[in-house]
């Protein structure tokens, strides 16, 4: 069975790619990453979403960006709420790159020449790291890196299914793949007991949930 790695946050878009390699009949390794990101409790949905969706392996690894700082996910900075214009202080500095290194790490590891990112450019924050350029441009380093590359083995490819489609047809595609998005988790600014949080909400990560579940016409299956 051909092979692919999943970059998995436990969030909508990813783990609708990480569905959407499954239909195509790929063997799924997810890899998934604690960061010191205050919504730490994604990783949890991408626990449940990588048994459910029966990955061959899930694998998380543990830095801590927090060291690093500027951003909003990784400092005591107030989360913003609603739309965002411009880049916002969500950004996580490289943080697509570091995630793609560590996948492509593994791959070549694992003989895989598929990397699949739910990077989208449609409804999305606008992130640097999820646009086309940056992807190709990754994608082209990944080949000249590697020594199975090199070597002429294998050549990789970022495979990124949602990278022009809105998050209402995310959803659609989701649900008709029999993914259970009540399993899946957006928000920046967990509310609550950190056992059992609520959504905020207002964050944008949240906004744009809200806006996709109502544009796809069905109700986000995480609001009681």
């Amino acid at each position: 069975m051909k092979k692919a790695v999943i970059l998995l946050s436990g969030g909508i878009d990813s783990s609708t790619t990480l569905a959407i390699a499954k239909a195509e009949g790929y063997e799924i390794y997810a890899i998934s990453f604690d960061y010191g990101q205050r919504h730490k409790i994604e990783l949890v949905s991408a626990k449940k979403i990588a048994k459910t969706m029966g990955a061959k392996e899930h694998l998380i690894v543990s830095f801590d960006m927090r060291k690093i700082g500027g951003s909003a996910l990784t400092t005591e900075v107030n989360i913003p709420k609603g739309e965002i214009e411009g880049i916002p202080i969500t950004y996580v500095p490289a943080r697509n790159t570091i995630f793609l290194s560590f996948a492509l790490a593994w791959a070549e590891v694992l003989f895989c020449p598929s990397i699949f990112i739910g990077a989208n450019i449609m409804d999305y924050s606008g992130y640097p790291d999820c646009r086309p350029e940056y992807l190709h441009a990754f994608e082209a380093m990944a080949n000249l890196a590697t020594k199975v590359a090199v070597e002429g083995k294998i050549k990789f490819k970022i495979e990124a299914p949602l990278l022009y489609l809105t998050k209402a047809e995310i959803i659609r595609k989701g649900i008709a793949l029999g993914l259970d998005y009540s399993l899946t988790w957006s928000c920046y600014d967990p509310q609550g007991e950190s056992e059992n949080p609520t959504p905020c909400l207002k964050c944008p990560s949240c906004v744009y949930r809200l806006k996709g579940f109502e544009e796809a016409g069905i109700k986000d299956p995480l609001l009681k």
